[in-house]
């Protein structure tokens, strides 16, 4: 288990990097601080079940990435560069929240934008605070002006009222296959292509979902030589790596870093 890949390449917006060399976020509405060791990580903070489930230990990194290797060579040297990055597994209402925020925006600005909300709504946990429920956003919607959402703020808030109300059903979406999962997402306000594929994969586990932007969608185009739209390009991903495809898109998508 690498922390650094894991936790900083964009899955989630709540991590942040120490001084000292620890990770600090929130899991779970604890407050985590990870320390990288040389066979794994010491944490303070959370609880051992609850770390267990976000890193997705059940998953057999090894298995993953020998199929992907076999898969094709350059994710196999993307992946030896690269050791010990995993998959997350976020809450499936934090999850979708955070990326309905995230749209034609850089990481930088998610980041800015998922804290202003937590800051001013979530539950104070000391020194940080918890990802607020969709009631908390809804008690407080006269001043979401603040958290500086721009265009999002209509279809946050619209979110936040579809869940508590029940007619946005997370629940119920857990038990849906990946390509009923993803029409399911696709009809919520502000839920396109990538923004559905990001969710199910980072947040309801679907490791075969092959999300697709601007960088990817020029990686591909230059490693593989395919282009076109979003579907053509996430089929593709989905076709050459199989059940593991999220696991190729991450490391494809920081090929230039690593």
């Amino acid at each position: 288990m690498a922390l650094d890949p894991t936790l900083g390449c964009g899955q989630a917006h709540r991590w942040k990097k120490l001084d000292d060399g620890r990770w600090q976020g929130v899991v779970k509405n604890s407050v985590t601080t990870l320390r990288q060791t040389e066979n794994g990580f010491e944490y303070e903070g959370s609880n051992e079940s609850d770390l267990l489930e976000y890193f997705r230990s059940e998953d057999d990194l090894a298995h993953i990435i020998s199929k992907i290797s076999e898969a094709d060579p350059i994710v196999a040297g993307l992946s030896s560069k690269c050791p010990g990055m995993r998959i997350l597994k976020q809450p499936e209402w934090e999850c979708l929240a955070t990326y309905v925020l995230a749209t034609n925006v850089n990481v930088k600005r998610i980041a800015k934008m998922v804290e202003s909300v937590c800051d001013r709504y979530g539950t104070d946990l000391g020194e940080r605070r918890a990802f607020p429920t969709p009631k908390q956003i809804l008690d407080g919607k006269e001043s979401i002006c603040e958290c500086r959402l721009g265009f999002r703020e209509p279809r946050f808030l619209q979110l936040a009222e579809g869940v508590e109300n029940g007619n946005i059903d997370l629940e119920a979406m857990k038990s849906l296959d990946y390509a009923k999962l993803v029409e399911t997402l696709q009809g919520i306000n502000g839920v396109g292509p990538k923004v559905a594929d990001c969710v199910a994969l980072f947040g309801f586990g679907k490791t075969e979902a092959f999300p697709v932007d601007v960088r990817i969608q020029k990686c591909v185009e230059k490693m593989y030589g395919v282009s076109g739209n979003y579907r053509r390009i996430s089929t593709f991903g989905q076709n050459k790596f199989g059940i593991y495809a999220g696991y190729a898109q991450e490391f494809l998508y920081h090929a230039e870093f690593i």
